[in-house]
Formats: structure tokens, sequence, C-alpha cells
């Protein structure tokens, strides 16, 4: 398994080749298809990602030390954000996500300057509120 520093700089280099940021939308687009998502019964307040401009919800399943995550949205570049920290952050210890920046998290995979302030700044309310639970 390789680590999430790993992982990210793989999906830096994915998104490497776009040079435009409507071909970022896109392949974002195209990950949140395989996204699997939640059912409807997940999609509930407790779940809720607060501050994010549309619906999202995020799951957390822990197998020993180790996390995993199922995330959903009802905006399609939402839901893909949220299959980035699935692919990164599922599979992994508390102590390993909790050492992530949130707030550097799309800047690290080269998407900084292509997703809006509010996007990114809902992003990062995810990652906040997955490493909050870790720590409770």
């Amino acid at each position: 398994m390789p680590s999430i520093i790993d992982t990210l700089n793989t999906i830096r280099d994915e998104f490497a080749i776009f040079s435009d940021s409507r071909d970022k939308y896109i392949f974002l687009v195209d990950l949140a298809k395989d996204l699997d998502g939640l059912s409807e019964k997940e999609k509930i307040e407790e779940n809720r990602i607060h501050g994010c401009t549309s619906q999202a919800w995020v799951t957390c399943k822990n197998n020993g030390e180790k996390y995993f995550f199922q995330m959903d949205s009802d905006a399609m570049i939402v839901r893909g954000l949220l299959s980035l920290i699935e692919r990164s952050f599922n599979d992994h210890t508390k102590e390993e996500i909790l050492d992530i920046d949130g707030s550097q998290f799309l800047e690290s995979v080269g998407l900084g300057h292509s997703i809006s302030s509010q996007r990114t700044n809902g992003f990062s309310n995810a990652i906040n509120k997955i490493q909050t639970e870790l720590l409770d």
C-alpha cells in the first residue's frame, strides 16, 4: 500500500497532463462517476460535511488500525474531489491521516488554482471533519 504522500504525488501527476482547468473538471467528473457513493440511509445529518456549497457526506469505518471512508455529494465536481480523499486516506492509520495538512491537499495534487475558493473551503471542511472524528 503506497503512503498517502505517494498517492497525492500520483494524483498530481495524473492532473499534470491537463493544462486547461476545464479538462481537469472533466477528469473530476469522470472520477465522480466511479465513486460508489452512499446509500440514502447514510446521507444523514451526522455524516454531512458542513461548509460545502453542495450537499456532501462522509462515513468512516475502521478495521483494526486502518480506516476506510465512503463519500458522496449531489454535485459531480465535489463528488470527484471527494473521491481523491477516499483514494488517498483509505487503508491508512489515524496517525497517517492526521499528518496531512488539509488546507494544502488540493495544492499538493495540482488543483489549488483550478478549484473555486468555495469548493476549496468545502474540501478543507471535508478533511477537517475526517480528522476531527479520528480525534474523538
